[in-house]
């Protein structure tokens, strides 16, 4: 008569089969892991590469106070200056359509941001809104510009009214596209959690962006048709440019919400553009700015999202147009008059 197992064992033993299975399961879990991440993993691009492809003339490079920056300075040399800068993760050519309907009429200055673009990273090693309003200084100050106007974009919107806020001296004109200026109530968005998590921020700057970047760019525009492939290439391309990524990464953890008070004592003609379709910064923001800025003139558009300097670049255009002068400012510090005791002689010597 076979031996009757005891109700003890058959747990025993099912742990002991499963124990034998661990090293396989784990040994699976692991090799997929690995494949995903060699599959999202993205390293930085060759800079040769990309200035190859993104950084060829007209545009050129210029020493910013240490810094390597691209610079697209296109149009009249003697008009109005204007000074154009981006928002998060773009770069200049997003000005590109402004560039072309407005370089006949006045000098266009438009810059890659220190951590974005092919300016890249920067020793300052800082990327929150003051420091890249010290970078226009700086810029400014490089390329011999006095007084001059200028725009910003999302979060180049800040930076520009707070340089506008800061050096008032040196602001003739402030164009605020889609800009950002006050926080938000909601909070961090998801990406800004994930950035600001230890471990997974840091790893998750080196997974493919191509993907993340079509994503991106269907928030971004209201028209579809604006998500074309070399769009969505050069978006996700220069975030790869070395050491952008890192900046990127510092500049989510580091930079505080906007305090927006300094928009009250502005006192500078200002022209806000915004895209009714904006899924980014609510139409609402662009009226509450035209409250709180003295003066300021609101040109809505109906049919743009967050860009509307890229989906409607005439009609976005000929709102800076009918607002900006073509004439240059008048000096900070116009030259001292001739004073009564300089002495002119009656008659002027012939040279011989």
């Amino acid at each position: 008569m076979p031996t009757r197992r005891r109700r003890g064992d058959e747990p025993r033993s099912r742990w002991r089969s499963v124990l034998r299975r661990a090293p396989l399961v784990l040994l699976f879990v692991l090799g997929a892991l690995s494949g995903v991440f060699l599959w999202a993993y993205a390293p930085d691009l060759p800079r040769d590469y990309l200035v190859g492809r993104y950084g060829q003339p007209p545009s050129t490079f210029i020493d910013v106070g240490g810094t390597r920056a691209h610079v697209l300075d296109r149009g009249k040399p003697d008009a109005m200056p204007l000074v154009l800068i981006h928002g998060s993760l773009e770069s200049l050519q997003v000005w590109d359509g402004w560039v072309a309907e407005l370089e006949g009429r006045y000098r266009l200055i438009s810059v890659d941001l220190p951590g974005h673009g092919l300016t890249g990273p920067w020793a300052r090693g800082e990327y929150t809104v003051d420091a890249y309003a010290d970078f226009i200084e700086v810029l400014a100050d490089t390329l011999r510009l006095d007084r001059f106007a200028i725009a910003g974009h999302s979060m180049g919107g800040a930076v520009a009214w707070t340089f506008a806020a800061t050096r008032p001296e040196r602001v003739s004109q402030l164009i605020l596209v889609d800009a950002a200026a006050f926080p938000r109530e909601a909070g961090p968005t998801w990406r800004r959690r994930l950035a600001r998590a230890p471990v997974i921020g840091d790893l998750g700057i080196y997974f493919k962006p191509s993907w993340m970047a079509r994503e991106a760019l269907k928030e971004v525009y209201a028209d579809p048709a604006m998500l074309t492939p070399e769009r969505v290439r050069r978006f996700a391309e220069l975030q790869r440019y070395p050491g952008n990524r890192k900046a990127t990464l510092q500049r989510l953890r580091t930079q505080e919400p906007l305090d927006p008070t300094p928009l009250k004592r502005l006192d500078v003609p200002t022209l806000i553009i915004w895209g009714a379709q904006d899924r980014w910064t609510p139409v609402a923001d662009a009226f509450r700015l035209q409250t709180d800025i003295k003066g300021a003139k609101l040109a809505l558009f109906e049919k743009p999202g967050h860009n509307p300097m890229e989906e409607d670049p005439k009609g976005t255009a000929a709102a800076v147009a009918g607002f900006l002068p073509s004439e240059p400012p008048p000096p900070i510090r116009p030259p001292p008059p001739p004073t009564s005791d300089q002495v002119t002689p009656a008659v002027v010597p012939e040279k011989d």
